[in-house]
């Protein structure tokens, strides 16, 4: 018998519906709460940030990137320009697959292996990625076709005319103005990210570096609207860049090259001075290179080139070249041998050809193998006679020498505006000590008398030293730079003058250096021949390396790189000097033969006329008692 169907209960099936509704009657209302607790959240809570976000989506802020100041001579001639260039360059925000488009670029271009790895290096430097990075320069207009062809497939990637740096002299101020190169990992680093952005090359030697401050100008902004894929709608805002300042350098082109010229193909240096301002008048090392080549990046094979060839021309001779002085210092060791009154005008000291120190075998010999017998002050300068120097720095000693030497600029850093300058090496006792943890030796000091030994100058020193005996001691720094921006540099650390118990020693110095040049029995007298002015100055011949006890110098059995090294200072006209001209030439073996006639014609070049006459604004105010014959 089939059981009962059982009767429903309407009424527990309607409070289980109920139930059920109200459940999710509060599901819903929960979940709208949520939204529009969420909504309240983003939309008022978070207003600020999310505006903000959606309006750096929309706007950008793209750097301009200032114009870099030019650099003049004191003449007006342009030696740093900028001029345009189209390159290749990326905005990594805008494109779709980065790796694969630098590699279609190398592709299309046909660029070495190691551009590619350039591409990469210089990404790797920039912070920004809506800012765009240079990738190449100098695109040829092949390049420019080809790229322009395949833009559809390279988004992100553009060809646009930029300003790059252009030195119109090439090789001819290398080492004076330095050059422009691009910003390395290191110096992005410590740079000014807001002043910097979009800017890709940095000052990296000489001028260049020491004003890159004034030379880069402050950057312009440009606030721009862009769409999804990051093109430009619209340009919101614009602020104008501040250019670099111009910058007005002391030297004169045209001694530049009078002075290249009067060098040749011979590995040295020249350095001309006003002595009446400190400005450097022309700066010659030899041999140079091209700064355009590091302007946008030099390859691999071309540095090698240059920094591997055994003349090396990326090194700097007037500033970075350290060189022992020879005889050029002779006129400083007289002042300090008048000044601390252990000689006089008259103080005579007879020369066999030798020096010996009381007591000892040993044979310090003078240049003169056959000796000039008696010597005073006037007949060891014109001579530049060794062993009346040799007797004078062992009656001053080592300390009293050291500090008059010192006095001099000779051995730190003279330069106000030379970065680059290295600070020589003035030895003393307390320097052997500490650096050779030894005593030292009387027989030290006689051959820095002589400026040989440790002692060891730049060619700027040298220059800055003559200057000195050529403005009785008043101290003007050395430097390149007439005006910044129509101002002329301050020396915010002047050096003191120096000062003499009798300003007539002065004299007495330059007298003898003006017997070396004039005098029959002179060493420079063949450069001096035929002169309109008078002139001043003094040759040296340094070792470069040591000779044995008993043994002559035989230029024909030393290596060329062995012979010694010529050197001559000197300035003009004697009496009232307008310009200092420092020479040294590595192996050239004799100071007054070799180094002396390029002093003269560097001279020549700025105190003669074209027609070889004496400019009038250098003529003698006074008329100059002759020379007397020895």
């Amino acid at each position: 018998m089939p059981e009962p169907i059982p009767i429903k209960d309407h009424e527990k099936e309607t409070r289980l519906v109920n139930k059920r509704l109200l459940a999710c009657a509060l599901l819903v209302v929960a979940i709208t709460c949520t939204l529009i607790g969420r909504l309240y959240f983003l939309q008022v809570v978070e207003y600020d940030y999310h505006s903000t976000v959606s309006e750096n989506n929309r706007v950008h802020v793209l750097p301009i990137t200032p114009t870099r100041g030019l650099i003049y001579d004191r003449n007006g001639v342009l030696l740093a320009d900028n001029r345009p260039s189209f390159n290749l360059t990326v905005t990594r925000e805008r494109t779709t697959d980065l790796k694969g488009e630098l590699d279609q670029v190398v592709s299309l271009l046909h660029l070495p292996a190691e551009d590619r790895a350039l591409f990469d290096k210089a990404l790797k430097q920039a912070r920004h990625p809506f800012v765009p990075v240079t990738l190449f320069y100098e695109l040829t207009e092949e390049q420019i076709a080809v790229l322009a062809v395949n833009e559809y497939r390279l988004p992100g990637l553009e060809v646009e005319a930029q300003f790059v740096r252009h030195y119109p002299m090439g090789a001819h101020f290398a080492h004076s103005i330095g050059y422009v190169g691009r910003i390395n990992e290191k110096e992005a680093k410590t740079l000014d990210t807001v002043e910097y952005r979009g800017t890709q090359s940095i000052g990296k030697t000489g001028i260049e570096k020491f004003y890159e401050p004034e030379l880069h100008g402050h950057v312009g902004y440009e606030e721009v609207e862009t769409n999804a894929q990051g093109r430009v709608m619209r340009v919101l805002k614009h602020t104008d860049p501040v250019p670099g300042k111009n910058i007005v350098l002391s030297l004169d082109a045209k001694l530049q090259e009078a002075a290249e010229q009067a060098l040749g193909d011979r590995r040295g240096a020249v350095v001309a001075i006003d002595p009446q301002t400190g400005e450097v008048l022309a700066m010659v090392s030899k041999p140079s290179y091209d700064p355009n080549l590091f302007v946008t990046g030099i390859s691999f094979k071309e540095y090698t080139a240059l920094r591997d060839s055994i003349d090396r021309p990326l090194f700097n001779r007037v500033l970075r070249g350290l060189y022992a002085p020879g005889s050029t210092i002779k006129p400083e060791v007289a002042i300090a041998g008048l000044d601390s009154g252990v000689v006089n005008a008259s103080t005579r000291v007879f020369d066999p050809g030798y020096y010996q120190l009381p007591d000892v075998d040993h044979k310090y010999r003078n240049w003169n193998h056959s000796g000039d017998g008696w010597v005073d002050l006037d007949a060891a300068i014109m001579r530049s006679n060794d062993t009346y120097f040799y007797d004078l720095a062992h009656k001053l000693g080592i300390d009293r020498l050291h500090d008059y030497l010192a006095m001099f600029g000779l051995g730190e850093r003279v330069s106000l505006d030379m970065l680059e300058e290295a600070p020589g090496l003035m030895p003393s006792q307390a320097w052997k000590r500490a650096t050779r943890r030894q005593p030292w030796f009387p027989g030290e000091t006689v051959i820095l008398g002589i400026g040989q030994g440790y002692m060891q100058v730049t060619p700027l020193q040298l220059a800055q030293a003559t200057t000195l005996i050529a403005n009785k001691g008043i101290w003007n720094r050395p430097h390149l730079a007439k005006t910044v921006d129509g101002q002329p540099p301050v020396d915010a650390h002047p050096m003191p003058n120096i000062q003499l118990k009798d300003p007539v020693d002065w004299d007495l110095v330059s007298h003898g250096m003006q017997m070396v040049m004039h005098a029959p029995r002179g060493t420079a007298r063949d450069a001096a021949a035929g002169a309109q002015y008078r002139i001043a100055g003094k040759s040296g011949t340094a070792q470069v390396v040591a000779i044995k006890q008993g043994e002559r110098y035989d230029r024909l059995k030393t290596r060329e790189r062995h012979r010694d090294n010529a050197l001559f200072v000197g300035f003009a006209p004697a009496e009232h000097p307008q310009i200092v001209v420092a020479v040294m030439i590595e192996n050239g073996e004799a100071g007054g033969r070799v180094a002396g006639p390029v002093v003269r014609q560097v001279m020549d070049a700025w105190l003669l006329d074209p027609q070889g006459h004496l400019k009038p604004q250098y003529a003698s105010p006074a008329k100059v008692p002759a020379v007397p014959h020895v």
